[in-house]
């Protein structure tokens, strides 16, 4: 295939301006080349992620071939994912604006104490505790968001403050007892409980064709109003190895994975339907909406946002609040899976782990880079590794080492992209 990359002439035959090589490359080879430029340049995208999920899998097939790709497995390793994913999604958020929430963990915690004690002490219905604890994450949000952008508090030392203090709260909302079960059968079914199978073959074809029509219709506009776009050929590429991986994963979930046969044990997960809504929603937000622009403009700078008119106090209270309020569906979701809620619930590991799969699926650390997808991404990392671990039966202290060696070597990516990114002025 030829590139079309002709130079359009100046009026009254003056000299190019000098932007002609920023035009799009219209053919497959002209859009390879520039996606190897970008990487030279420094901009690895998901790439690292995409390549870990890749290579684990191949190393925990290859060392327990019996039992990791399982079907059985694989919807454990995607429920166990699920909590990790939705807290890092609300991280993303707040890390390309360069900040750091310390307390979104210990948030999922206290969201997910409220939740428990609604249904158990006041008896409420599961959607009214639901929505109890997304909207105190919400308002804690809020009043981070305020410390933060209105009194000026660096984020790492309200959000420490604030790890400390919120788990208290969650003791104290527990009581003494320790524990609150979670008994509610529609929350326990988020990630106990599976799809038929015909409704989830329905909603694998259903997402298909979404995302089909949507890239397909986008490239159409982008034809009709002359704009650059990618060669029709990539876009179904494109569309092609989203339907491999959706109709994959489907089949897998569909297989009758049950250990005995005196019971019936497939479908997809409902954790998982509704990590891929709230990613579809996410990145509409931060991809198509004024308010995504805003971010990623004060992320990169936020001076230049200030002065280009850009409420910056706005938009940092805003992400602070989609931070906590995801952090509050990540602990209804981890509530459901363990059945209860204790006074560890969130914290530990959680915020590291969430931070660690954000960082790992791309997000930069320095602000200004990241999309919603690299906490799926690093997401699917961080379980695999911790899934693949217990399947080998090794030592609880190599697990932590092993995520924490993953995430050093992310961090370093991201690091170095950054130093070749500026070298070569990309």
């Amino acid at each position: 295939m030829t590139t079309s990359t002709t130079t359009a002439a100046q009026p009254g035959g003056a000299a190019p301006a000098g932007f002609e090589n920023d035009r799009a490359e219209d053919s497959v080879a002209g859009v390879a080349r520039s996606y190897l430029n970008k990487i030279k340049g420094g901009d690895l995208g998901a790439l690292p992620a995409i390549f870990g999920i890749v290579a684990l899998t191949l190393l925990f097939f290859a060392l327990r071939p019996e039992t990791f790709l399982k079907p059985i497995n694989i919807a454990n390793l995607l429920v166990q994912a699920a909590p990790i994913t939705l807290l890092a999604m609300g991280l993303v958020f707040v890390l390309l604006l360069g900040d750091i929430d310390l307390s979104a963990g210990v948030v999922s915690g206290v969201c997910a104490a409220v939740m428990a004690q609604l249904l158990a002490e006041q008896g409420a219905p599961w959607y009214v505790a639901v929505l109890g604890a997304v909207v105190a994450g919400a308002l804690i949000g809020l009043l981070t968001g305020l410390l933060v952008a209105l009194i000026g508090i660096p984020s790492f030392v309200v959000t420490l403050a604030l790890f400390l203090g919120f788990q208290g709260v969650t003791l104290w909302i527990i009581g003494q007892g320790g524990t609150v079960p979670v008994r509610d059968s529609t929350i326990r079914a988020l990630t106990n409980d599976f799809m038929p199978v015909g409704l989830g073959w329905g909603l694998a074809v259903a997402t298909i064709v979404v995302y089909a029509a949507i890239q397909l219709n986008r490239w159409r506009v982008q034809k009709a109003r002359g704009l650059a776009r990618s060669p029709l050929a990539v876009v179904v590429a494109r569309i092609a190895v989203i339907a491999v991986v959706v109709l994959g994963v489907t089949a897998i979930l569909s297989v009758d994975r049950a250990l005995s046969a005196a019971i019936e044990l497939k479908g997809i997960p409902y954790a998982v339907p509704l990590v891929i809504v709230l990613l579809l929603l996410l990145t509409f937000v931060l991809g198509r909406t004024s308010f995504g622009r805003h971010v990623y403009a004060v992320g990169g700078n936020a001076e230049a946002a200030r002065r280009a008119g850009i409420n910056v106090t706005k938009i940092r209270v805003l992400v602070f609040v989609i931070s906590s309020s995801m952090a509050a569906v990540s602990g209804i979701v981890a509530a459901a899976r363990l059945s209860s809620v204790t006074a560890a619930s969130g914290g530990g590991n959680t915020l590291l782990y969430a931070v660690g799969a954000a960082v790992i699926g791309g997000t930069s650390l320095f602000g200004g880079r990241g999309r919603v997808r690299d906490a799926v991404l690093g997401g699917l990392v961080v379980a695999i590794i911790a899934n693949g671990l217990g399947l080998l039966g090794v030592e609880a202290y190599l697990n932590f080492i092993i995520t924490g060696g993953v995430l050093l070597l992310a961090a370093s990516v991201d690091a170095l992209a950054r130093r070749r990114a500026a070298a070569t002025g990309h």
